[in-house]
């Protein structure tokens, strides 16, 4: 066989090798190459963000449009507010408070419950107030970020749980013949 035909040859078989000493080496310089994150990273939950106002900014990352959540948050103590907190009779068709209950350390754990309705960088407000002290309401914004239901599934953030989707009217699945 001429040195051309073996070059042939060995060029067709395609593989690719690599020396295989210091395979021990590579494998231990691989186990520490690995990415290790905290148990708790503060981009995985829901960030509650307190406003120079006195109000708060609640942020839920990633959602689907077309879907309905429930999030759970827990507020600081607001101590102008009080103990004796409900949701202000303001209605919302995205965002509804479902539950708030005092916690130990004083704080609001609040569950609502939103609607994903479109596309984008969302805000709703909700408003809560005190049952014992007059004219005192406090201001929740929620931030979302809602994706296009056709853009994958996003990972929710610790706090925040898809309860169901909403069934999207399609125009060609509709079976109206038209006007005569």
């Amino acid at each position: 066989m001429s040195m051309a035909t073996a070059k042939k040859a060995s060029s067709k078989a395609g593989g690719v090798r690599f020396a295989e000493e210091n395979t021990a080496a590579a494998a231990a310089a691989a186990a520490h190459s690995h990415v290790h994150f905290d148990e708790k990273l503060h981009d995985s939950v829901v960030m509650v963000i307190p406003e120079t106002d006195g109000n708060f900014l609640v942020k839920v990352g990633f959602l689907k449009t077309q879907h309905r959540y429930e999030i759970i948050f827990t507020l600081p103590e607001v101590p102008a507010l009080g103990k004796d907190v409900c949701p202000a009779p303001v209605p919302n068709p995205y965002l509804q408070i479902k539950d708030i209950t005092v916690v130990p350390d004083g704080g609001l754990k609040v569950t609502c419950e939103y609607m994903a309705h479109q596309e984008g960088v969302l805000c709703e407000e909700m408003l809560m107030v005190s049952e014992s002290k007059e004219d005192v309401c406090l201001k929740v914004k929620v931030h979302a970020r809602v994706m296009d239901r056709h853009h994958g599934t996003p990972m929710l953030l610790e706090g925040v749980r898809c309860i169901g989707a909403e069934l999207e009217y399609d125009s060609e699945q509709s079976d109206w013949q038209g006007f005569d």
